[in-house]
């Protein structure tokens, strides 16, 4: 289990590193042992010019080692750390081949997205976008499928948005990225943070007794999914993130994760009947520079009797269908949502900034 001490970061701690930390776009800096590589929403990912010394390295490795009070030596390879906003991860030049190799990874209390910015670069059809902040409104379950570093949690975080600050919201995290009660001050939330002996599983299930009406786990990555289902199964709602090249992938993905493999078929309409929405989220680097993030596909899951479907409304980008699932239409009208491609404070929304 990851072990992660948490401190307060400063620009003499971080040395050239918080040259880029500072930039508002800069989400990672890495260096691998001989070269320093940034990424930016804007710009994508480029090298830095910069040279980092051996001194420099010492320097700050002894700095977080200090912080964390934490040994990194020949016997001590891994160090891990974080602060509000940065997880860095650090390997040892002795099991690092190719010299020290430093991770840092920026995570903002911020909601990076906004409507207006989301139409203007094209992430993803008008229509849909209502559609989806129209199943927060009623409550439906979903799964941010995507690459590493595509933008899955920045996505989620922008529909947490649109979730009524009464309603308790339960986040489950190693590395605190979602920042829910600094992004939505003065709702009713409570976040849970992994470590040595309190696992994912073992969050998800004392959630239950914590009165959620949302439960957020930043990443499903193994058999804490099955609790996930449980969870989501007694009427509680939720997102979670998860690796993925493909929506229609979403329920192979998910059985492969559980540890339960005599029990697939069950496992299997579990799946399709309490996973709700599933988003893809593609990150693309242009030919002039740059990165562009969008939605490259958005579907329903539905359990119709006997039967298992996926309803595709948005491929390779473009929006293909209309058609929502039976169960899914129930769940608007109960809402009291009738043109569920249709959002009844979408100005409201704009004119707050969201």
């Amino acid at each position: 289990m990851r072990e992660v001490i948490t401190f307060e970061p400063t620009a003499e701690q971080f040395g050239i590193f918080w040259k880029y930390l500072s930039l508002k776009d800069v989400t990672d800096v890495d260096y691998n042992g001989s070269a320093l590589w940034i990424t930016d929403l804007k710009k994508g990912r480029y090298p830095a010019r910069e040279e980092v010394t051996e001194q420099f390295l010492d320097t700050f490795t002894h700095n977080i080692s200090n912080c964390v009070n934490r040994q990194f030596n020949n016997a001590n390879k891994v160090l891990e750390a974080d602060t509000k906003e940065l997880r860095v991860s650090i390997i040892h030049n002795s099991a690092a081949a190719s010299g020290t190799s430093i991770c840092i990874r920026r995570s903002p209390c911020i909601v990076r997205s906004s409507i207006q910015k989301m139409l203007g670069e094209g992430y993803c059809p008008e229509d849909i976008l209502k559609l989806l902040i129209n199943c927060v409104a009623a409550g439906m379950n979903f799964v941010f499928g995507g690459e590493p570093g595509a933008g899955k949690t920045e996505c989620a975080k922008f529909f947490m948005q649109f979730i009524p600050k009464e309603e308790r919201v339960i986040t489950i995290e190693d590395s605190l990225e979602i920042h829910y009660s600094d992004i939505h001050p003065g709702a009713d939330a409570v976040e849970l943070r992994i470590g040595p002996g309190f696992s994912y599983t073992d969050a998800i299930k004392a959630s239950l007794r914590q009165n959620p009406k949302w439960l957020m786990l930043s990443e499903a990555r193994s058999v804490e999914v099955t609790s996930l289902l449980e969870q989501w199964s007694t009427g509680v709602n939720g997102f979670t993130t998860i690796h993925l090249d493909d929506v229609r992938k979403l329920p192979d993905r998910i059985q492969n994760m559980m540890n339960n493999v005599n029990d697939a078929d069950r496992m299997e309409n579990r799946i399709y009947r309490y996973v709700d929405v599933g988003i893809l989220i593609r990150c693309i680097h242009e030919p002039g520079g740059g990165t562009r993030r969008y939605m490259d596909q958005v579907c329903f899951f539905s359990r119709e009797g006997t039967e298992n479907r996926i309803y595709m409304l948005v491929k390779d980008g473009e929006m293909i269908s209309r058609e929502l699932p039976p169960e899914i239409r129930k769940r608007f009208a109960f809402a009291g949502i009738t043109e569920p491609f249709c959002c009844e404070h979408w100005q409201r929304y704009l004119k707050e900034g969201k």
